[in-house]
């Protein structure tokens, strides 16, 4: 199933947009554009998918979007029922990376805002916002003064830059898996080997440290074992196989590094919660 780019520039060529919306259930498509998105949901229960990200949505959720990064709101069957009676509606902002200004995103006080951009590229759920977000939105669509908007606007993405509750959706296996390479030489050696058998001591030899050393640095900096790292990498990108639908199942597997379906379906029903085939299903 391959997204669909949207055009989501603002008509008055403003830096960003606001808008709510309000209709039987939402977009029913998988789709994705240049501009930052910025959902609050107001009303309505259903599926959210970001990325490989499958997770369920209620009323009161904030999800920021990073760019060209596929997303979709699907409602439960109910809202597709004519007489239903039942809503969907949220609150919607989009905006690009330099609405500001690149200069702006250059200045030390906007690195938060650097940061926080990089990691909406996999999706971003906040846990636990304090009232204002919520109250920075309403104001954003309510206010007729640009000025005014713009200020309330970078109120709301500072609070959310320095938010620590934050939860990334999609895996950076499914982020990076049409980027040749990290932001350094041990992730650029594995985003363009990860296919193929990949050794401990490979990518320990990238970073010029002994195995040892590198196992503990590694875990240090991410939380987790190398092995367990790449093998998230993998199903990542066994995840965007599966959504574009252009390979069987076995085949995926042995396209995303692992060399035998036991083992995939294994490490996929452990990530994923759910078998290959259920994936296409929920996105079929």
């Amino acid at each position: 199933m391959k997204p669909q780019l949207l055009n989501r520039t603002s008509k008055q060529r403003k830096p960003f947009s606001v808008k709510k919306n309000s209709y039987p259930n939402f977009l029913k498509l998988w789709h994705y554009h240049p501009e930052l998105e910025l959902v609050v949901i107001v009303d309505s229960i259903g599926t959210r998918f970001v990325g490989d990200s499958i997770e369920k949505f209620q009323p009161g959720e904030i999800i920021l979007i990073g760019k060209n990064l596929p997303h979709m709101w699907l409602n439960d069957e109910d809202y597709f029922i004519s007489k239903a009676n039942l809503k969907a509606e949220a609150y919607c902002i989009h905006f690009r990376e330099d609405f500001m200004g690149d200069q702006f995103l250059g200045l030390p006080i906007s690195s938060h805002l650097v940061d926080l951009f990089k990691l909406a590229n996999r999706g971003i759920r906040f846990n636990n916002l304090p009232f204002p977000v919520v109250e920075y939105v309403q104001q954003l669509f309510l206010e007729q003064d640009e000025f005014e908007q713009l200020l309330l606007l970078l109120k709301l993405l500072d609070l959310l830059a320095n938010h620590s509750d934050k939860v990334l959706l999609s895996s950076e296996g499914y982020f990076n898996s049409n980027i040749k390479g990290g932001s350094d030489a041990i992730h650029e050696y594995i985003f363009k080997n990860f296919k193929k058998p990949i050794q401990l001591g490979d990518v320990a030899a990238v970073a010029d440290m002994n195995p040892t050393a590198f196992s503990r640095y590694f875990k240090r900096i991410h939380r987790k074992t190398f092995s367990q790292y790449l093998i998230e990498i993998r199903i990542g990108y066994a995840c965007k196989l599966l959504i574009e639908n252009k390979l069987h199942i076995s085949n995926i597997c042995y396209e995303s590094g692992f060399n035998n379906l036991s083992n995939f379906n294994k490490q996929f029903k452990k990530i994923m919660q759910m078998n290959p085939s259920d994936y296409i299903k929920k996105h079929h």
